[in-house]
């Protein structure tokens, strides 16, 4: 009963959390501390569709507890591929008690050190999978079990529906998001902002889209249309490299 009114405490600060997370990266990496947090394990990832293509989807690591080498982040993982691809092709949760008798022996990272258990779950949007969630290494020295990964299936449509709030606050506070749309969009603005909250690849399609348009518009010439876009990259790479440097020194 102890156990269960711990996991019921932390599921109520979780849902908290939805009405004061942050931006998309600060609120990811949040949940992903709490979720290790709620199922008493040393490391928790999220992963999330990196998709340039319908029929090709592909799982990037966007946020992470514990240790984690820094290759992780730049790792794609195609539908079907080692643990978080095969529940994303499958849609269905997944429960390993010893990675070292499973089937994905040959992609474990870890096999030297600590407990070999592992719950993956499919993080669902509106019928869609989003994103993987993967909890490894369990602090106790049982393996995880059935009531784990029910556990962890409930932190996972957290998850979702914090990746939905944050999107939506972003367009909500962005004036010129909010005109993306509005010019995009074939329906209500309501409509154009519920779809873009399941596709921010396709969000950020539309703003690319805009940004050389009104661009355009304002009269700027193709080279510095290319200078403003060269100074969102380099904007990019900034905020890459200072997220790297929190990394090396947690």
């Amino acid at each position: 009963m102890g156990n269960l009114s711990h996991s019921l405490l932390q599921l109520h600060e979780l849902a908290s959390f939805l009405d004061i997370q942050g931006n998309l990266e600060q609120s990811l990496n949040q949940l992903a501390e709490m979720a290790a947090k709620i199922l008493n394990a040393r490391h928790c990832s999220i992963m999330l569709l990196d998709e340039e293509e319908k029929d090709e989807l592909k799982l990037r690591v966007f946020a992470a507890h514990g240790d984690l080498p820094q290759a992780a982040y730049q790792q794609i993982t195609k539908k079907g591929e080692g643990i978080s691809g095969h529940v994303l092709a499958t849609g269905q949760p997944l429960l390993i008690e010893d990675i070292e008798k499973s089937e994905f022996v040959s992609v474990a990272r870890r096999l030297t050190n600590g407990n070999k258990s592992i719950i993956s779950s499919p993080i669902i949007l509106r019928r869609n999978i989003v994103g993987v969630i993967n909890v490894t290494d369990p602090k106790s020295k049982r393996p995880f079990n059935l009531d784990d990964l029910h556990l962890l299936d409930v932190v996972s449509l957290f998850v979702a529906k914090s990746l939905q709030v944050t999107q939506l606050e972003s367009i909500l506070s962005s004036k010129f998001a909010q005109m993306a749309l509005a010019q995009e969009a074939h329906n209500t603005i309501g409509d154009a902002m519920s779809y873009v909250s399941e596709n921010p690849n396709q969000l950020a399609k539309i703003l690319a889209k805009s940004f050389f348009k009104e661009m355009s518009k304002a009269g700027f010439t193709a080279t510095q249309i290319i200078h403003a876009a060269s100074e969102i990259i380099n904007q990019l790479n900034t905020n890459l490299s200072k997220h790297s440097k929190r990394l090396g020194r947690k």
